[in-house]
């Protein structure tokens, strides 16, 4: 009886190397990591795929991908901070000549709720009552009482006033509060080359931005 013999290739030699110019016949979905998210992916390679999230660029608020860079939104908070600090600049700017005292009620609708929230707290009440007892004794002027009372507005305006922050009614009148104070400021300048002056260009550019910010939070 005549036996047959075969001899199989060790397990390191098993796996053929393919050529560099072929492709792996692999049509199969392979995982790939989208922003810490497991997802399928349909390419035929064997690649992992991984996108690093917006956090990570060395470039904060600047997302990357490949050659191709872009600048993300800037968020709602950031806006409510340009509109606040550019409401608190007015109220202590001396080049134009607008109705400050509508900048009290502006200041408390469009400041950001990190504001809102110190005032309304400890620091905020006390801050506030001794403003109001220096007030009692010696002379403040205007401009400085303006930003202690755009904080007593804040602690004493009812619920139902302050929850018209963030809602379309509340932008609304923000917008109508900052186009009469805009219309105030560049009627009362004269002409745009006096407005743009180096006594009152910190003035105008507040007072376009507060006008801007209502503007893109309708858009």
């Amino acid at each position: 009886m005549s036996l047959l013999q075969f001899s199989l290739p060790s397990p390191s030699f098993a796996t053929a190397i393919p050529h560099p110019k072929l492709k792996p016949n692999n049509t199969g979905p392979n995982l790939s990591f989208v922003n810490g998210i497991t997802t399928l992916s349909r390419r035929s390679d064997r690649l992992l795929r991984v996108v690093l999230p917006a956090g990570s660029s060395r470039r904060h608020g600047r997302r990357c991908r490949g050659t191709v860079c872009y600048t993300a939104p800037v968020s709602p908070q950031t806006l409510q901070w340009v509109s606040a600090v550019s409401a608190a600049v007015l109220m202590l700017a001396k080049g134009t000549t607008i109705q400050k005292s509508f900048l009290v009620p502006l200041f408390a609708l469009q400041a950001p709720a990190s504001i809102i929230s110190w005032i309304k707290g400890k620091y905020g009440t006390w801050t506030v009552f001794l403003a109001l007892l220096v007030r009692l004794f010696y002379f403040i002027p205007g401009e400085l009482v303006l930003p202690f009372l755009a904080m007593l507005l804040v602690i004493v305006a009812p619920y139902q006033t302050m929850s018209l922050r963030g809602t379309q009614a509340g932008t609304i009148i923000s917008l109508a509060i900052a186009g009469f104070l805009a219309f105030q400021h560049f009627s009362r300048m004269g002409s745009l080359r006096r407005a743009f002056d180096q006594g009152s260009i910190v003035a105008t550019l507040a007072v376009i931005c507060i006008t801007i910010v209502p503007c893109l939070f309708l858009l």
